[in-house]
């Protein structure tokens, strides 16, 4: 079952990259949140109680709600338009996404670790480089703020595969620097909209003290 959710958060990376509005980048990174959760409660059955129910609160809580709730506030409080607008065409970033899982699948089968869970580790790293790609080739600021969560959600999969030793602390770590980085790059969003439209990263060089 753990395998199949896996499975199914690969193909949302898939979906990531041909969406062509925020609102639908906003709803994938949900459910990519939901996804998480149940992976989580179905692999961290030997965690604490108190560990488990602070991952479990995480993943639903704040990757499925809060996050996408605050960036759609972000997104209407400055009147961004809902297009993502990337710099190359939606075939070639699906092709690119789809070498990007391929390329991770090879290189696992490439390592040889007895204690590597080779579908998480092929899923973290799809996800953290879809999201590197996606920043690249994505013009509006928010896009990246949005891709940034992404590349967290491969983070947080690696380390569901050593889940059951993973301390509180490294959790608290996790949330936290999602927190700051989202909520400072609100915030600079913010402070932008009032200089430039739409908050595309190409306008950034006219930006003067």
């Amino acid at each position: 079952m753990t395998n199949i959710l896996l499975i199914i958060f690969a193909i949302t990376l898939l979906y990531f990259s041909i969406a062509n509005r925020l609102m639908t980048y906003l709803s994938i990174l949900s459910f990519q949140g939901v996804l998480l959760m149940l992976v989580a409660l179905l692999e961290l059955h030997d965690m604490n109680v108190l560990n488990f129910a602070f991952i479990i609160l995480e993943t639903l809580i704040v990757k499925a709600i809060v996050l996408p709730l605050f960036i759609r506030y972000v997104i209407k409080k400055n009147k961004i338009k809902r297009e993502a607008e990337p710099f190359v065409p939606y075939f070639v970033s699906l092709l690119v996404t789809t070498m990007i899982i391929v390329l991770t699948f090879v290189l696992s089968n490439l390592i040889e670790a007895v204690h590597l869970n080779k579908i998480y580790f092929v899923t973290a790293l799809s996800a953290l480089f879809c999201g590197l790609f996606l920043i690249v080739t994505r013009k509006k600021i928010i896009t990246h703020v949005i891709c940034y969560v992404l590349i967290e959600n491969g983070v947080f999969i690696l380390s569901l595969a050593v889940g059951n030793e993973m301390p509180l602390l490294v959790n608290l770590g996790v949330l936290l620097d999602v927190f700051v980085s989202v909520f400072l790059l609100g915030i600079f969003i913010n402070k932008v909209g009032n200089v430039i439209n739409d908050g595309d990263v190409n306008q950034l060089s006219s930006l003067k003290d």
